[in-house]
């Protein structure tokens, strides 16, 4: 057996591609009409086919129950360029108590997105404020390795 990915249900799938490849970068895989797939992993698919696979009327869009995770290098440049669109916000840029940086904001169905700081980005910018290895690793709740492995990567 094979992950392959997370399959969304849509009303309306052209407005679900432009968001995806605009807002958030993705390119679309396959294009079969009623389902696309896009890359990374994200399978649309519309609401009315949907309800005739799963023989039920009883889909609720939108939810609260789940998300989908990205993270980012840049966030900050990324909430910038949330500007220019029209966002619906679960909440503003916020901090962790482990110190990641993150964003939830709703696709035009009402499917939570959360953008985060990279983790190694994290320890990265704890190290630049001028923590030690170790003091990040306690501020972070992570393994001291963990640290040492994300300061060797850049």
């Amino acid at each position: 057996m094979q992950y392959l990915g997370a399959l969304l249900t849509v009303k309306d799938m052209e407005k679900s591609k432009k968001f995806y490849h605009d807002v958030l970068g993705l390119n679309i895989a396959q294009d079969f009409g009623a389902n696309v797939t896009l890359e990374g992993g994200i399978f649309l698919q519309t609401l009315d086919t949907w309800k005739s696979f799963i023989r039920t009327d009883n889909v609720l869009l939108p939810h609260n129950a789940g998300e989908l995770y990205f993270e980012e290098e840049n966030l900050s440049g990324f909430c910038s360029r949330l500007m220019a669109y029209d966002i619906q916000y679960v909440h503003p840029l916020m901090e962790h108590r482990w110190g990641q940086r993150v964003i939830r904001f709703y696709d035009p169905d009402g499917h939570i997105i959360e953008v985060g700081e990279k983790m190694d980005a994290v320890v990265r910018r704890f190290v630049r404020q001028g923590l030690s290895a170790e003091e990040t690793a306690e501020r972070m709740d992570v393994p001291l390795e963990y640290v040492q492995n994300c300061l060797k990567e850049k």
